[in-house]
């Protein structure tokens, strides 16, 4: 009856032993599963990250290329103002070397041109501080967006190489992408 006994024994113990391992098996293929949600929940949200910091890098572009388009057209008008200026003055000059005196009105008009591009001139040149500063903005969105793809990346390698160390790097590469996209929504 002892060795009956002993044989149950033996098999409780081999069974627990076995459940044991069974748990720990599925324990760590929970554990697994877990991370690895947590990895493709990480990667969403840096997905999320890169969309937003691409539409905004793009829209700044965007602003910049407008403005850029303005400042020419503010250039052209100054010129054509200047060229309207110089035509003036030339009949002016003419009209003095024949001994003729200038119109009043002429001398007010050739005024007028000459504060009208000065004017023209500070208006070209705040747009064209408004087109750096959009495409500023641009450059800083865009390393945003780099970042984030670029932690996307290493996410799915830490993946497939089942090393967490990659997901951190990841995780690091995506933090300072969210810093790029701070920056460009602030600055």
């Amino acid at each position: 009856m002892e060795e009956i006994e002993a044989s149950t024994e033996a098999l409780e113990e081999e069974i627990h032993h076995q459940a044991h391992g069974l748990d720990d098996a599925h324990s760590s293929h929970n554990a697994r599963e877990r991370w690895i949600s947590q990895v493709a929940l990480s990667s969403a949200l840096l997905a999320v990250f890169a969309a937003i910091g691409a539409l905004l890098s793009n829209h700044h572009a965007n602003e910049a290329m407008i403005e850029q388009i303005q400042v020419s057209d503010k250039w052209s008008y100054y010129q054509a103002k200047g060229i309207k200026a110089n035509l003036l003055a030339t009949k002016l000059d003419l009209l003095e070397s024949l001994g003729r005196k200038a119109p009043k009105k002429e001398l007010e008009k050739l005024a007028t041109y000459k504060a009208e591009q000065d004017d023209i001139a500070s208006e070209a040149k705040e747009k064209e501080e408004t087109s750096e500063k959009h495409l500023r903005n641009h450059l800083v969105l865009a390393r945003g967006v780099t970042l984030f793809q670029v932690a996307i990346a290493i996410a799915a390698i830490s993946v497939l190489t089942r090393r967490r160390r990659f997901w951190y790097l990841g995780i690091a590469f995506g933090t300072i992408g969210l810093g790029f996209l701070v920056q460009g929504v602030f600055w």
